[in-house]
């Protein structure tokens, strides 16, 4: 039998053997493509050739493209598992021609690899053709020995590709294979029957050849290429299982070895799909595959976006696990089994397998403790929707998300399992209002802005050179000027708008780096530069005219602001150092998830999963400084992007890479792809200081730093406002420390003590309030207002007092800051045991001070806007407490 790894090899042998590029797989993270969450296929990393936006230096490749489907018409995770072929994570094998060969070599290619390579039965295969091509359909008659009838036309739903709704599309064929009929999974339906593509299992696809011969228009008309290309795509998992003769893509060895390693844990034996506990195996297979090279890929867990997908894969599999009784983490134990499996044909999973772990970690733990917290709470609103409205409630939903982290699938699934409702449009209608709040916005380019200056830029006409490298100024002329979102003739004194030269000093804004800024001049006008945007091949400078007149093709003087193009520098170089420190000091797991580079500041965002320690950070900014004080040489080249990835250079997950690159490197201590500004040798940073560090999101760490004159700055400050303590505390430097912790101490110790007595006081108060209550059929309802006090010191009043006197409800209303109020009620003895619900009860009171409320049956609070009607609240409460006692007896 042969193993995935023989298959897969003999797939990219043989393309190489008619003249292919085995091409590296792209990462599932999309590189310049914001319409994909995942990686979806093979052609996604060529889409801009066959646009027509770009070239490579080959026009054959072939590889196997990592791919994730589980969004949008792809979307199906929910069936992950429960079947033997569908699958989250997945390689898609595949060959294309970019304008080289075209149909006859794919059909024949395709045909000689599935009969003659890997001995596929010939009278098992069809090939499916789009009901338009006669010269599909003669070719498969021509340049194989299929059967004729075995070559079946189908419509455009089935046999015609296209990438969106304009654009690159054609004709595809595709080769079916025929598994018996004892593989079909539709038996047992009245009136089926088996055939390609007619929705069972007994046939099934192998191969896609898509031939891309026309551009859809706006109008739905096709229009021939100028050039005609290849795309192909045949699923991994389904031919490895197909050749090794197994009924279930889980039965291959692609998952054994992690199935195997899965039941072994669970004191199980893997029953290929039989057994009710291999769905969940399955899940755990399948996801464990999806998060690990996700992860390795850059893509991180997060409550939005691929990271939110990515969340929920894991949790997803983490409640699959309960299912096998797996009560802690487990899904790193697995982790072995597949680089064992897949670490040789993907290096960067094994590379990066330090930081899946951890990640995968982090979240399990996570999940873990948030699972046992909110479990109790969810209990609780499972028991009041079964006694009430049989639906949980979206409000519920969103509280258990919002304030405990508790995933809303994780109660749908609940709800299903106690037979009831969920207001799922209730939760999202929440979320949506959250994320509403929450949305900042955000500085772009508004589409448009630059008008037919697009034009002249796919046009090839309109090319910026780049002079900064090695000079503050320059001389050129200008190349066009743009005003008011249209190209200009002239800008005046007093305008702002874009000006273009040929050639400038000036490094448009990219890669975290801020633009510089400074001056151009011409004969008889002068403009202060207020940024640089980079669009296309062009380097825009934003400028606002202070003299004269502008026009295009006026020779001009182009001068940078020096001393802040050198503070940029300084902290650019000083971003790369601090990376390498912090991989150094925390582990390889570190990658980059974000920067700003500023003339005064950087700022490094980085995966990470907790805060770092005081320790850390100090031995983080001592490696840098020592780099720093080292001198090390800075140099620059360009490489072919492959070349450069290999000698290990570090790249920027999601960021879209040309073929060839400019490297960056440190001495022997750094090496980055990078197309920004940095100093000749690190002894120009001077000093860098760390200056702050917190968190970003789940996972991802910020650390705030200083260099050069600005870091020494800061150390100026620092001294200031110590020296200003001493002076003030009337002690020596070093003893500050000492007597700070002890004034912390006291106060802390003082503000007990004032806690304890304000308790008294509220206790005095409301048992006076107690003494005087009124009872109903025995339960005493005491009612009091304890204006300005700390909501701590009311519940603990509220406490006490309810459990001295053991048949009671008590209620405390307090007037808080900004007319805002907070209403405490608690219950206790008989009137629990009559049914009495805190929660529902002071909900009611609440709206009296337009408020809402929560908690828990025995006590609930509930925060007003309106204290000015606190007072009437108030009144109303007695007969409202006194009306649910009467209703639950």
């Amino acid at each position: 039998m042969k193993t995935s790894k023989e298959i897969r090899t003999e797939f990219l042998d043989f393309f190489k053997s008619k003249g292919h590029t085995i091409v590296p797989s792209a990462p599932l993270l999309p590189i310049g493509d914001k319409t994909l969450l995942f990686t979806n296929a093979g052609m996604n990393q060529f889409k801009d050739v066959f646009l027509g936006q770009g070239k490579r230096a080959y026009s054959r490749a072939c590889d196997t493209q990592k791919c994730m489907r589980v969004s949008g018409k792809h979307n199906d995770l929910d069936e992950v598992g429960h079947d033997g072929y569908h699958h989250t994570f997945f390689e898609m094998l595949g060959n294309w021609s970019f304008g080289d060969y075209y149909k006859k070599e794919a059909i024949a290619w395709a045909w000689e690899l599935l009969t003659e390579v890997w001995k596929l039965p010939k009278e098992k295969l069809y090939a499916t053709v789009y009901t338009d091509d006669q010269e599909a359909y003669q070719l498969w008659a021509g340049e194989t020995d299929i059967a004729r009838d075995h070559i079946l036309y189908f419509a455009e739903k089935d046999n015609f590709w296209e990438m969106g709704e304009v654009g690159p599309c054609g004709p595809c064929s595709e080769l079916h294979i025929d598994r018996g009929p004892e593989s079909c999974n539709k038996a047992h339906i009245a009136g089926h029957i088996c055939g390609v593509n007619a929705g069972c299992s007994r046939y099934i696809e192998l191969w896609n050849l898509v031939f891309i011969q026309y551009n859809r228009q706006p109008d739905g008309s096709l229009v021939p290429l100028p050039e005609k290309h290849v795309d192909t795509g045949m699923g991994f998992e389904r031919v490895v299982s197909l050749l090794q003769g197994k009924k279930s893509n889980y039965e291959s060895d692609l998952f054994m070895p992690i199935l195997e390693a899965i039941a072994a844990r669970a004191k199980l034996q893997y029953q290929g799909g039989a057994a009710p506990e291999d769905a969940a195996m399955q899940v755990i297979a399948d996801h464990l595959r999806a998060l690990a090279f996700s992860i390795a890929d850059g893509i991180m867990p997060a409550n939005d976006g691929r990271g939110y997908v990515l969340r929920r894969i894991l949790r997803r599999a983490l409640r699959f696990g309960q299912k096998l009784n797996f009560e802690e983490p487990f899904m790193t134990g697995f982790l072995p089994a597949l680089d064992a499996s897949m670490g040789d044909a993907f290096p960067e999973l094994r590379r990066e397998m330090t930081r899946v772990r951890d990640v995968i970690a982090h979240e399990e733990e996570r999940y873990f403790a948030t699972l046992h917290a909110g479990m109790r709470e969810l209990n609780s609103i499972i028991a009041i929707a079964k006694n009430s409205s049989q639906i949980i409630a979206g409000r519920d939903i969103f509280r258990l998300y919002d304030s405990l982290g508790f995933p809303a699938e994780l109660v749908l699934e609940a709800a299903r399992d106690e037979g009831l409702d969920a207001d799922q449009e209730g939760f999202r209608a929440l979320m949506e209002e959250q994320k509403n709040r929450g949305r900042q916005s955000w500085r772009g380019r508004a589409e448009g802005e630059f008008g037919a200056l697009d034009e002249i830029i796919a046009a090839g006409s309109a090319v910026s050179e780049y002079s900064g490298d090695t000079v503050f100024a320059d001389t050129s002329s200008i190349l066009l000027l743009v005003k008011d979102h249209a190209l200009a003739e002239v800008l005046s004194e007093g305008e702002e708008g874009y000006l273009a030269a040929l050639r400038t000093p000036f490094y448009a804004e990219g890669g975290g780096q801020q633009s510089d800024q400074g001056t151009i001049q011409s004969d008889t006008a002068q403009a202060r530069v207020l940024e640089v945007v980079r669009h296309g091949a062009l380097s825009l400078h934003r400028v606002r005219v202070e003299e004269g007149s502008f026009k295009s093709k006026d020779a001009i003087a182009l001068h940078v602001d020096a001393e802040r193009k050198k503070a940029i520098a300084r902290h650019h170089s000083a971003t790369h150092l601090l990376q390498q420190a912090l991989i150094e000091v925390l582990g390889t797991h570190v990658a980059q998830a974000g920067s700003l580079v500023a003339e005064d500041r950087l700022r490094f965002d980085f995966s990470h999963f907790s805060a770092l320690t005081t320790l850390e950070l100090e031995r983080a900014e001592a490696r840098v400084n020592a780099v720093v004080r080292s001198d090390m040489e800075v140099s620059c080249a360009l490489l072919g992007r492959e070349e450069a990835v290999q000698s290990g250079a570090k790249a920027i997950f999601g960021e879209k890479y040309g073929e060839v690159v400019r490297v960056v490197t440190m001495g022997d201590f750094s090496k980055e792809l990078c197309g920004g500004t940095h100093v000749a040798r690190t002894g120009e940073i001077g000093l860098v200081q760390i200056i702050a560090e917190s968190s970003v999101s789940s996972g991802v760490r910020r650390i705030e730093a200083v260099a050069g004159a600005q870091a020494i700055a800061h150390l100026q400050e620092q001294g200031r406002i110590l020296a200003s303590l001493s002076s003030r505390l009337n002690l020596p430097k070093g003893e500050i420390d000492a007597r700070v912790a002890a004034l912390q101490s006291e106060l802390s110790a003082a503000a007990k003590e004032l806690v304890e007595t304000r308790t008294r006081l509220a206790v005095i108060a409301l048992e006076e309030a107690a003494k005087n209550a009124a009872q109903t059929d025995g339960v005493r309802i005491i009612i009091t207002r304890l204006d300005g006090a700390e909501i701590k010191v009311i519940k603990e009043s509220v406490d006490d007092i309810r459990n001295r006197y053991k048949n009671s409800v008590v209620l405390v209303g307090s007037a808080q800051e900004n007319e805002k109020c907070m209403l405490i009620l608690a219950a206790s003895g008989d009137a629990l045991l009559r049914g009495f619900d805190a929660k529902r009860v002071v909900g009611e009171i609440a709206a009296y001070v337009d408020g809402s409320g929560g908690g828990r049956k025995d006590m609930a609070q509930a925060g007003g806007k309106n204290a000015a009607r606190l007072h009437e609240a108030l009144a109303a409460a007695y007969g409202i407490i006194e009306r649910h006692l009467g209703a639950a007896t």
